[in-house]
C-alpha cells in the first residue's frame, strides 16, 4: 500500500518563541519506500530546524523565533509497504497501564468494572471500542482542549482525542496498557490530525478507533504517547503563537481498505 500525505500550518508568534511540531510521519522500520519533504519559511526565508527523536518512531521538529514572525510550514511524504510492528518494553506496559493528565483512568475503575467486569483481552479491547463508539456523540468543537476521559464522559460527545481518552482510560482501568496515537488517516472526513488507540493485548499493539471515521489499515503514526499533551501538532517550549491556518491531506495510491472494527490491526 503506498500512502501520501501533507500538511500545510501558517502561524504567528511572539518574539523569543520556541516551536515544536510534530507532523512528520513516525520512522518505523520496514517500509519499502519512504520519502518525504518539510519546508518552514518566515520573512522569505528557511528556518533552522532541529529534529528530535521521540516515542515510537516519532520525530519532533525544533524552531527559534527571536523577533516576531509569520512563518508558513509545507510538509509532504509518501510512503510505501507497512512498518514493523512494534515491540513493547516493559517500560512502556508499566507507562501505558498508568493514569495520565487526560486519561483518568484511577476516576474511571468503577465504571470500567461495572460495564466490563468479566471482559479481558482482546474481547476487551473490542468491548471498549464498541461501548465508547456508541455512548458518544461526534461533534466538532464540542469540548475544550482541557477536557480529559471524565468530562467526556458526563458530557458524552466530543472529537477523535475525547474518544481516545476514553477508551485509553476504560482500558487502563482493567490493566491494559493503552496509549494515544496521533496519526494521518485517509478517508476521514473532515480531514484533519487524527487521534486513535494503541493497546497492547496478545503481545502486541493493536490500534482502535472509537469514532470508526477511517479505515484502520490505511493510517500512518506521526507519535504516540500517553495522551494528547505528548502527541500535540504544535506547542510552545516559551512564547507564543497564534495559528492562522491549518490543512492536512492523506489519501491512499489506489482503494482505500474497507474498515472491519471487529478485526485486530496494527498501525503500519
Amino acid at each position: 500500500m503506498e500512502r501520501s500525505v501533507s500538511a500545510r500550518l501558517a502561524f504567528r508568534t511572539i518574539a523569543n518563541t520556541k516551536v515544536a511540531m510534530a507532523i512528520a510521519v513516525a520512522r518505523d522500520s520496514g517500509y519499502s519506500s519512504f520519502e518525504e519533504s518539510l519546508s518552514v519559511v518566515a520573512g522569505g526565508e528557511q528556518v533552522p530546524l532541529t529534529e528530535v527523536p521521540d516515542h515510537h518512531g516519532g520525530r519532533l521538529h525544533y524552531m527559534e523565533f527571536t523577533e516576531p514572525a509569520e512563518v508558513t510550514v509545507e510538509y509532504s511524504a509518501t510512503v510505501a509497504g507497512r512498518a514493523e510492528p512494534e515491540e513493547a518494553a516493559l517500560a512502556d506496559r508499566i507507562r501505558y497501564v498508568r493514569p495520565s493528565r487526560y486519561a483518568e483512568s484511577d476516576r474511571l475503575l468503577p465504571t470500567a468494572y461495572a460495564e466490563f467486569d468479566q471482559v479481558h483481552g482482546s474481547d476487551l479491547l473490542q468491548a471498549v471500542r464498541n461501548w465508547v463508539h456508541g455512548e458518544l456523540r461526534y461533534l466538532s468543537g464540542s469540548s475544550r482542549g482541557t477536557d480529559g476521559a471524565v468530562e467526556t464522559l458526563l458530557s458524552r460527545r466530543g472529537v477523535c482525542r475525547d474518544f481516545a481518552h476514553l477508551a485509553i482510560a476504560l482500558l487502563r482501568s482493567k490493566d491494559i496498557p493503552a496509549r494515544l496515537a496521533a496519526v494521518y488517516a485517509p478517508g476521514l472526513s473532515p480531514m484533519d490530525f487524527h487521534a486513535v488507540v494503541e493497546a497492547y493485548v496478545d503481545g502486541a499493539w493493536h490500534v482502535i478507533d472509537p469514532t470508526g471515521l477511517a479505515p484502520r489499515e490505511s493510517m500512518l503514526r506521526i507519535t504516540a504517547g500517553r495522551d494528547s499533551s505528548d502527541t500535540a501538532f504544535l506547542s510552545t517550549v516559551g512564547g507564543s503563537l497564534v495559528l492562522h491556518q491549518l490543512r492536512v491531506t492523506a489519501v491512499v495510491n489506489g482503494d482505500l481498505p474497507g474498515e472491519d472494527a471487529a478485526r485486530p490491526m496494527q498501525l503500519g
